[in-house]
């Protein structure tokens, strides 16, 4: 239950975040990676803080035995850069540069209930299960 309710403290703030920084904003987004354009750079402190933040937490959060509320660190087994790799990177790239949205500002901003952002995710969730029938 603990496991639970720490979750979703993590996913409320993590939501507060992306709102506050207007990351669920499509138009903000698109603005931001419109370097040719009429370029919006205000993400670029969204960015700046949370490399910043990143690079001062992991070593501290590293340099523990094990984590506050779990036995041990879970970190990814596989480390080698492949082709299924680089096309979902692609693929990722591509969808977000065309829409303003990735998976977790989505999920976010469907508390909008706006049609578009509707249809983005439920787009999302069954290239997820097409996908998931390609898996080896």
């Amino acid at each position: 239950m603990k496991t639970a309710i720490l979750a979703l403290a993590s996913g409320v703030l993590f939501g507060f975040g992306l709102c506050v920084s207007e990351m669920v904003n499509p138009a903000r987004v698109i603005g931001f990676l419109d370097v040719l354009g009429d370029w919006d750079g205000t993400l670029l402190f969204v960015m700046a803080a949370a490399v910043g933040i990143t690079g001062i937490g992991f070593p501290v959060v590293l340099g523990r035995s094990k984590p506050l509320f779990a036995d041990r660190f879970e970190a990814p087994a596989k480390s080698d850069i492949d082709a299924r790799l680089l096309t979902g990177s692609v693929i990722f790239g591509v969808g977000w540069g065309l829409s303003g949205l990735c998976p977790g500002p989505a999920v976010t901003a469907l508390a909008s209930m706006s049609p578009s952002i509707v249809m983005f995710v439920a787009a999302m969730c069954a290239g997820q299960v097409i996908a998931s029938r390609f898996e080896k």
